[in-house]
């Protein structure tokens, strides 16, 4: 499932924390139960990339370009997901947890794997 919005993303990303809380949270509390789940944790892998030492700049994420996310409960499990940042896209694994609700995380762990090549985009639905 694609993030948000361009809205939601340029606040989880460049906004401080109060103003994305508020923001994202009055979007994210519109969604079903299902959908906030996949989009919180797609939100809280883009903030992490952004903070990341290797300096990337995540701008779309798409949790099932590779593989299905796996949903149990309040985690979800996405081991062939895909970012893009400055114009490449970049393999990606993770695993969050929320509350309940689906608006806190609870624990997060993630894994940036290699750039995708180009001529492997269309097909994983990634594009420019």
């Amino acid at each position: 499932m694609k993030i948000i919005g361009t809205l939601l993303l340029a606040l989880a990303i460049s906004a401080p924390a109060s103003a994305m809380d508020n923001s994202a949270a009055e979007q994210l509390e519109q969604l079903d139960p299902q959908t906030r789940l996949e989009q919180r944790c797609d939100l809280e892998a883009m903030e992490r990339i952004h903070k990341d030492p290797l300096k990337m700049v995540p701008d779309e994420l798409v949790a099932y370009a590779f593989a299905e996310p796996k949903v149990n409960g309040d985690k979800i499990r996405s081991t062939g997901a895909a970012f893009r940042s400055k114009g490449e896209w970049y393999h990606l694994s993770y695993t969050c947890s929320t509350s309940p609700d689906h608006m806190t995380i609870l624990s997060f762990q993630y894994v940036i794997g290699q750039m995708v090549p180009r001529n492997e985009w269309e097909h994983h639905f990634l594009v420019p």
